[in-house]
């Protein structure tokens, strides 16, 4: 009985495996946004002219996700197939659907599979990790998703919530602020510009994105980017106790060396500053995740890319789930004797810990 069951699971496995490949070829491609904009049954000649894709393709993928009960089919009175988008679909798989799209995750494992599956392979049997640059189109993938995130919630629901809504009134006066691992320079250029009256440093070890970020920010006074790593920085007298607030926005979990980020990071927080850590939702062991919503997914991730990028330079390869005991125990090692736990507002997948200079 136990293995009728597990096969019934097996299957489901490869028919979910299949629909999350078909998933994000339709979402990159702008499928699911052409329906449900036309809202309305189409055939697949004219879903072809309306996304300007080929036809014999949609017909292929179409029997994906018709089988797969995401689309539903239906014929008119010539027995000609109909093809259409429920709106309670596409409230979660369109790019309409704001805060809550669950479809733009469907890139990620294809992305991750085109980008490091034979190095991730390689490393059961060496140890070793995967580098950085065996991700360009995925980490390109992942800066605009956290950009957008941070274009929807940073400046109107996130630094508000940071010390009972004190933050906003010390920014606004003027104070330094540090974000690492700011990539692209999203989150820094939308709090420098609002607020002009502080200065704002980003810091990265990636020199593409920092040239990517200082291009972006030409028009800002108040910014500066440097291509530094962190874990070299807490004997640096340069930095010694010159920010009153710190970000790291999902980055300490992907340092090889993550310690020596903290402690870092401990050295450049001004006395009565602010260090927001924000990363994962998770607890530390596996048993405490049998519960996740979306532990495969996320574990998987993890194993694709977080892990193995954190083990490069003798890392210590964290992963995506190193969880909130983990990341207690670490600070504490860091210096940070004072820290909360906090959920995040719009926001079910990542905990703030807000630790006190």
């Amino acid at each position: 009985m136990k293995m009728e069951k597990f096969e019934d699971k097996l299957v489901t496995i490869l028919n979910y495996g299949a629909l999350n490949l078909a998933l994000g070829i339709g979402y990159k491609h702008r499928i699911f946004d052409v329906m449900e904009d036309l809202n309305r049954p189409m055939t697949i000649p004219d879903l072809a002219g309306k996304s300007g894709l080929d036809e014999r393709y949609l017909r292929e993928w179409l029997g994906i996700v018709v089988t797969g009960g995401i689309i539903e089919l239906s014929a008119d009175s010539s027995g000609e197939d109909h093809y259409f988008l429920p709106p309670s679909h596409a409230g979660v798989l369109t790019r309409k659907a704001g805060s809550n799209n669950l479809g733009v995750y469907t890139q990620e494992i294809p992305l991750l599979t085109l980008s490091a599956l034979q190095g991730v392979e390689q490393g059961f049997i060496t140890g070793e990790g995967v580098p950085f640059s065996a991700y360009p189109d995925f980490q390109a993938f992942m800066s605009e998703l956290a950009d957008a995130k941070h274009e929807q919630t940073l400046i109107q629901n996130f630094l508000p919530s940071v010390d009972g809504g004190k933050l906003i009134s010390r920014l606004e006066k003027g104070i330094r602020v540090c974000d690492l691992g700011c990539g692209q320079g999203v989150a820094l250029n939308l709090m420098a510009r609002a607020f002009p009256r502080s200065e704002f440093m980003g810091m990265d070890n990636h020199g593409e994105a920092i040239q990517r970020a200082r291009s972006s920010a030409q028009d800002l006074s108040n910014v500066n980017y440097r291509v530094l790593d962190a874990a070299r920085l807490k004997e640096d007298q340069e930095f010694r106790h010159q920010f009153e607030y710190i970000t790291a926005f999902d980055a300490i979990h992907d340092q090889s060396h993550p310690l020596q980020a903290l402690e870092s990071i401990r050295h450049m927080l001004s006395p009565g500053g602010l260090f927001s850590m924000v990363d994962i939702k998770a607890g530390s062991r596996h048993r405490d995740n049998l519960d996740h919503p979306m532990g495969p997914f996320l574990y998987t991730v993890s194993l694709m890319h977080c892990m193995p990028v954190g083990l490069n330079d003798r890392g210590r390869g964290l992963g995506m789930m190193w969880g909130k005991e983990k990341a207690l125990a670490l600070l504490a090692r860091a210096g940070f004797d004072r820290v909360e736990v906090l959920d995040i507002p719009n926001d079910g997948f990542n905990l703030h810990f807000l630790c006190r200079g």
